[in-house]
């Protein structure tokens, strides 16, 4: 909590090539050192050759990857009485989309395929196929969840 007044949430503009705000957020994450145009290229030839073969739209593949992986539930750690709960709690949209993202970033770095752009690509295709090691963190979460429901009450 601030002190002193309330902070307001950035706005954050749309993309210039799509429009569309999920995929500047994403492009964002993806830069390093301040290199946003690179980012672009990455990001931009990644969702172009995820989406070669299929009939929607880039943009639309892209979201579809994101919500396949996206956790609605999380366990965090909550200390009771000399002993620690894995308690489970809902996350809100953002929050769950910018796991999403981070963990799509994190898997995709340590594909073998040569450039970051065909790496991405690949998690992408793999993430809106309902497979990869993104997809399987989100079931490993969830099934983490699952298992600690008995602990639920605990939440605040």
């Amino acid at each position: 909590m601030p002190r002193r007044k309330c902070v307001s949430k950035r706005e954050v503009p749309a993309d210039p090539k799509y429009g569309d705000v999920l995929l500047q957020k994403f492009i964002n994450k993806i830069m390093l050192r301040g290199k946003k145009s690179v980012a672009e290229t990455i990001v931009y030839d990644a969702i172009e050759t995820a989406a070669q073969n299929k009939k929607e739209s880039p943009v639309d593949i892209f979201k579809a990857a994101l919500d396949n992986i996206r956790p609605q539930v999380m366990v965090k750690s909550t200390r009771i009485g000399g002993a620690t709960y894995q308690v489970p709690t809902e996350i809100s949209l953002e929050n769950s989309q910018a796991i999403g993202m981070k963990w799509m970033i994190m898997f995709s770095r340590k594909r073998s395929e040569k450039g970051m752009a065909a790496k991405l690509a690949g998690e992408i295709d793999d993430a809106f196929n309902k497979r990869g090691n993104s997809f399987k963190r989100k079931e490993d979460t969830h099934k983490m969840a699952e298992a600690n429901k008995a602990f639920a009450h605990f939440k605040w």
